[in-house]
């Protein structure tokens, strides 16, 4: 199939920069990239993976742990024997 259309988008330098990098090192292209995606959607009309939104009381559980709150420390033996009982 002749590759004859043009897809342009706005990113970030740094984004763009970074993923060009590990792009690389999978011996891929950012434009490989994007038609991988874009083939991939047309192909099974599904993204390559899954868009989920955490609910509110997720979004709280993780904006206390980022910030360092509401954290339970256990020891290892305490979690063996955690696993043991299940």
């Amino acid at each position: 199939m002749p590759s004859n259309a043009v897809v342009q988008t706005r990113i970030d330098s740094v984004i763009k920069e970074e993923a060009t990098a590990v792009l690389a090192t999978m011996g891929l292209t950012v434009s490989d990239a994007v038609r991988l995606l874009l083939t991939h959607v047309a192909h099974d009309h599904t993204l390559p993976f899954d868009l989920l939104i955490p609910n509110a009381e997720t979004v709280i559980a993780m904006q206390d742990v980022r910030a360092g709150r509401n954290l339970e420390t256990i020891s290892l033996e305490q979690l063996r024997g955690e696993m043991r009982s299940k």
